[in-house]
């Protein structure tokens, strides 16, 4: 018997469902403490969806059930959740344009979590307020490591983009995808392609570095290497918010990093991080993820 609980949000009225389901069987982490999470990660969390057109990856049925991307806002989104509509060319579902979410406030994040959209993820790119795209203010690397490598070889990777961003006067942050990776984030205010800028560096790095590096997303390249995913600045492709849970076995999140993390890893488990460890973090270091 579904369970629902009438709540007031900044003004906004919801209704809850469903807190005591178990989304994450192995950590008995309910539905109430995803809305928690994201409830109390919202201050930091926010700034990086705000004006950013949202995907979800939605678990109902928990981490263990089925799952889907949603990139429509649902018919039942409420009037007050700010939506914006875009074209988008070439979709493999023949649809014109999709109505967006945008989570500019908490209320929205509540809606969303309420939902068991466990998993955020956005474009380097916003929306005016008018609803038009902008350009790309960000540029993002991904960092997949090819088993047997890890994030360990990631951090070796990243310290060395770090550097090559330096010298072409871009700072550079470090976040765990909370999965297996991790990802670069550099603000981005230049007239080349980000896509194509990000292509470049990749291939130098492979170039340089090719015991380490692969630039390529062929699986028979991978074995042992990092992949420096620079397809993700594809204007049409999302990547995992900073301070997003991710839907694995337990509640791990997209965690930013202090440098002095990545330059000192020497084994995967000191880069996991579960919401509880990812609030106590932001109460001591803030938002690590914060432009400068």
């Amino acid at each position: 018997m579904s369970t629902k609980i009438p709540v007031r949000v900044d003004g906004r009225e919801l209704v809850l469902s469903n807190l005591d389901k178990v989304l994450y069987p192995a950590d008995g982490f309910a539905k109430a403490e995803v809305i928690d999470y994201y409830s109390r990660v919202a201050p930091v969390l926010l700034p990086h969806l705000a004006g950013r057109p949202l995907t979800v990856k939605r678990y109902p049925n928990g981490v263990e059930g089925g799952s889907f991307f949603e990139k429509n806002a649902p018919r039942h989104t409420p009037a007050w959740v700010r939506k914006v509509r875009l074209p988008v060319p070439g979709s493999t579902k023949n649809r014109e344009s999709i109505e967006y979410a945008v989570v500019d406030d908490l209320p929205t994040l509540v809606y969303y979590a309420n939902l068991a959209a466990l998993e955020l993820h956005v474009p380097q790119w916003r929306v005016s307020a008018g609803g038009e795209a902008l350009p790309p203010d960000t540029l993002v690397f991904d960092l997949d490591p090819g088993a047997p490598a890890t994030i360990v070889e990631c951090c070796r990777v990243a310290v060395v983009l770090r550097e090559v961003l330096r010298a072409d006067g871009l700072t550079a942050r470090p976040k765990t995808s909370g999965n297996k990776g991790m990802q670069l984030y550099t603000a981005w205010d230049r007239d080349e392609e980000p896509s194509a800028y990000a292509r470049r560096l990749a291939r130098l790095l492979e170039k340089e570095h090719p015991e380490q590096v692969v630039s390529v997303m062929a699986k028979k390249a991978r074995p042992g290497k990092v992949l420096i995913d620079w397809s993700q600045n594809n204007p049409a492709k999302t990547t995992v918010a900073p301070y997003s849970l991710r839907a694995g076995q337990r509640p791990t999140v997209s965690t930013p990093l202090l440098w002095k993390e990545v330059e000192g890893c020497e084994h995967p488990d000191e880069l996991v991080f579960t919401a509880p460890d990812v609030l106590a973090r932001v109460e001591e270091h803030g938002d690590l993820f914060a432009q400068a």
